[in-house]
């Protein structure tokens, strides 16, 4: 069965010909990394924990785009570039907007991340079986 690729206007546009916003493979759905962006481009302002919920709205928008839910979410990687000061506050909203039982996760520290000014990166691999 060839891949499936999602595309949502409900998140932020992936960058053209870098990458896509989730792959669907048989019953997988591998959603690339997601920053504290509105769907119109403009990053949250605010607290690690504003961005967060952003992060989780967006890759919530993609999953529906490819015909899943945050219950199908089986798999996270969280990336902070500071995890000694923002791991709390992203817990907050972690414990606040998954759904019991909460996914298998990683949370990784970094010295920086590719959209400029952010400070938290979420993947998701969403499983429907």
């Amino acid at each position: 069965m060839p891949a499936e690729y999602t595309l949502t206007k409900d998140a932020p546009a992936p960058l053209p010909g870098i990458y896509t916003q989730a792959v669907r493979a048989g019953q997988y759905v591998y959603t690339s990394g997601s920053v504290g962006m509105t769907k119109e481009g403009q990053m949250v302002e605010g607290k690690v924990q504003d961005r967060t919920r952003q992060v989780i709205q967006n890759l919530e928008a993609v999953l529906v785009g490819s015909g899943m839910s945050l219950k199908n979410v089986v798999k996270a990687n969280i990336y902070l570039s500071n995890l000694s000061k923002d791991f709390e506050a992203v817990n907050e909203v972690w414990k606040e907007m998954m759904p019991d039982p909460k996914p298998a996760r990683t949370c990784i520290g970094v010295k920086e991340l590719p959209a400029g000014g952010t400070d938290v990166e979420i993947e998701f691999v969403a499983y429907d079986g």
